[in-house]
């Protein structure tokens, strides 16, 4: 799934680095003023600074914090210029933080501007540490009911700054990144910012020289160049096409947000596998549709998870994923395999004899339907009531693209493989009968690897990173949208267009989606994954693959 594969990338986990950082080692039970009318007021919690950390800890208003640190400084070191003339000594209150010394004095930070290197910008820890000591100077000053409010408010405000720093060096002191300051989105065009993204989509990864089979492609099916090499040369095309609709579909969900990111996911994270399906399905090529789609589930679940744990596991010797996710992942794979089975049984069972084709379609399109509600569901739950299950590593990632060069990228990009597809179905028929191999092998095996060949790579290079729940979530995550959404939605389209598509498919296909999606979730359901999981998972594909070539 395309906003699941760009995610993979997104490895800085600041936000749960933070509240780990403040329930383990922030034992902070201190009181500050509130400071409504003067400065002479109760006491209140110091924990209202939390929400300023949790903002910092993402970056989100880090330069607003630096500017306010820095007033925040300059009057702190008058200050200490203030209490060294009086010598009373201020303390601050012990503060158990990794990195600092909680004996140390508040002077002692500031005494370290006065040098020559003061002039060099800090190491995030080590503003990170000086943020600490300002908190706890400021929280300790505040109580301190003789010093006139203008100090207070001016504390205050210090104290706000030096909390949102403190905020950002938590996240830095747990990575050892410096936490990247929010930069200015791009708007509908810019055109050196476009020029700079574009490049980056054209050239940001090895598989986009396959683009070179995209003119191919078209010059073989014009000049009647040999079937394989029309359906091979397009088929090929789809790959390279299929990785920068994910880019620019996550470039957008990065601007819209979660909701909007997540319908714009939902649409084109599996566009080439809806269009192909689509033109195959114009031209009743029924067969052809219903092989794909089951194969590109069978393709994730078994080939891409199976080589997550075998890479995986070959470098760890065991790893570890979220098993809340995979249990709704595997739950919703499962009911989608029920859907399926329950009208191919009715055929199966009863015959034509006593279920008409009426009947039948009209149970496929009512399946069609409660899958579709089912996924809109599951948005629902991912993106607002359950939202923080979800929780996504991210690392302050904008948009390269402007708003208008991404949309003009993504209708030409869709266009692009709209006719690759139709090249490719137009071939696929001749390649079967030359070939030998069947409809079923092509749809069920060599469409699918293709079309999955960009979440195969990036799945593989994050399990072999220990990521697994990245890993995991790509693999399962674009077999729910095929099996949730897409299935559906072409039965759905092809009812609207005239062309009806029964879910009622052939009772080995249905048996062997079933039979992979309780395999999926035996390796799965503890877990912990090791290389000989991924072995099986490899197996079962490979023996499905061998039965279905003598077809």
């Amino acid at each position: 799934m395309a906003s699941q594969v760009s995610h993979a990338r997104r490895v800085l986990r600041v936000l749960n680095s933070f509240e780990q950082a403040r329930e383990e080692r922030l034992s902070y039970t201190g009181r500050a003023s509130d400071l409504g009318d003067s400065s002479h007021q109760n006491v209140g919690d110091l924990t209202g600074v939390s929400p300023i950390l949790e903002q910092a800890a993402v970056g989100e208003y880090s330069a607003a914090a630096e500017r306010r640190l820095g007033e925040g400084r300059s009057f702190s070191e008058g200050i200490s210029a203030r209490k060294h003339s009086t010598s009373t000594q201020i303390r601050p209150t012990v503060i158990e933080v990794p990195g600092t010394d909680p004996r140390g004095d508040f002077n002692d930070v500031h005494s370290a501007d006065s040098s020559p290197e003061s002039s060099r910008p800090l190491h995030p820890k080590d503003r990170f540490r000086q943020a600490v000591r300002d908190v706890q100077f400021a929280r300790k000053h505040l109580k301190n009911e003789n010093g006139p409010a203008k100090d207070a408010d001016e504390l205050w405000s210090m104290m706000r700054g030096a909390a949102t720093a403190l905020g950002t060096g938590i996240g830095t002191s747990l990575t050892g990144e410096a936490v990247k300051e929010p930069a200015q989105r791009p708007g509908w065009w810019n055109t050196s910012g476009d020029l700079i993204g574009a490049k980056k989509l054209l050239l940001g990864s090895w598989l986009n020289i396959l683009l070179i089979c995209l003119p191919l492609g078209w010059i073989s099916h014009f000049v009647k160049w040999s079937p394989y090499a029309t359906f091979l040369l397009n088929l090929i095309s789809l790959v390279p096409l299929a990785l920068m609709l994910g880019e620019i579909t996550e470039d957008l969900a990065l601007r819209f947000g979660d909701t909007v990111g997540g319908l714009l996911n939902a649409t084109f994270g599996n566009v080439v596998e809806l269009i192909l399906s689509i033109i195959a399905l114009t031209k009743e090529l029924y067969d052809l549709v219903a092989y794909s789609l089951i194969g590109s589930v069978l393709s994730n679940l078994l080939l891409v998870l199976g080589c997550c744990f075998l890479i995986g596991g070959v470098r760890y010797k065991q790893q570890s994923f979220n098993m809340v996710i995979n249990k709704i992942s595997a739950s919703l794979l499962f009911l989608a395999a029920i859907a399926l089975v329950i009208p191919a049984a009715g055929r199966g069972l009863y015959g034509p004899q006593e279920i008409s084709n009426s009947e039948i379609a009209s149970v496929s399109h009512g399946t069609a339907i409660l899958l579709a509600i089912v996924y809109i569901a599951y948005l629902f739950f991912q993106l607002y009531t359950h939202h923080d299950i979800y929780v996504e590593e991210e690392d302050g990632e904008q948009p390269t693209l402007s708003l208008g060069m991404a949309f003009l990228f993504l209708g030409g990009i869709t266009v692009l493989v709209a006719f690759a597809s139709e090249w490719l179905t137009d071939a696929v028929q001749e390649v079967s009968q030359l070939s030998g191999l069947g409809i079923p092998f092509i749809g069920l095996i060599i469409v699918p690897i293709a079309g999955n060949a960009c979440e195969h790579i990036t799945a593989v290079f994050v399990a072999a990173k220990n990521k697994m729940d990245l890993a995991i979530g790509v693999a399962l995550g674009s077999s729910i949208q095929i099996a949730v959404f897409v299935i559906p939605v072409i039965s759905l389209i092809g009812w609207a267009i005239g062309k009806p598509l029964s879910l009622a498919f052939d009772p080995f296909l249905v048996l062997v989606l079933l039979l992979a999606v309780i395999h999926a979730q035996f390796v799965t359901s503890d877990g912990n994954s090791n290389w000989l999981m991924g072995l099986q998972l490899i197996g079962t594909y490979v023996l499905i693959a061998v039965l279905i070539v003598h077809l």
